[in-house]
């Protein structure tokens, strides 16, 4: 498990949770006089898109039409897929190759 995600209201934390696939569990900590959430949980791609990260809603709706892309498409999808190349890294998983 990682840290997918941080949260500075309970519930939203909590809602988030009930959300992910696979191990998960949400810690608290204090900084000051306020309270952070953190989500930990099984980095995927799945459990990223669950939790509307990464624009991978907008990159699934973008593929859907690839067929019919203008330049403003073009420029979007390398976007996404320059955050996504990143945060492939950062947790060690693999953008897979029909999203390219």
């Amino acid at each position: 498990m990682k840290l997918l995600n941080t949260y500075d209201e309970r519930d939203s934390a909590e809602e988030a949770k009930g959300k992910l696939s696979g191990n998960n569990r949400l810690a608290s900590e204090r900084d000051a006089t306020a309270v952070i959430y953190n989500l930990f949980g099984v980095p995927s791609w799945g459990n990223f898109h669950r939790l509307g990260m990464y624009q991978l809603d907008e990159l699934r709706t973008l593929l859907a039409r690839r067929d019919t892309w203008q330049a403003a498409d073009n420029a979007r999808h390398y976007a996404i897929i320059t955050t996504l190349r990143t945060v492939a890294k950062n947790y060690e998983i693999e953008i897979p190759p029909h999203w390219m």
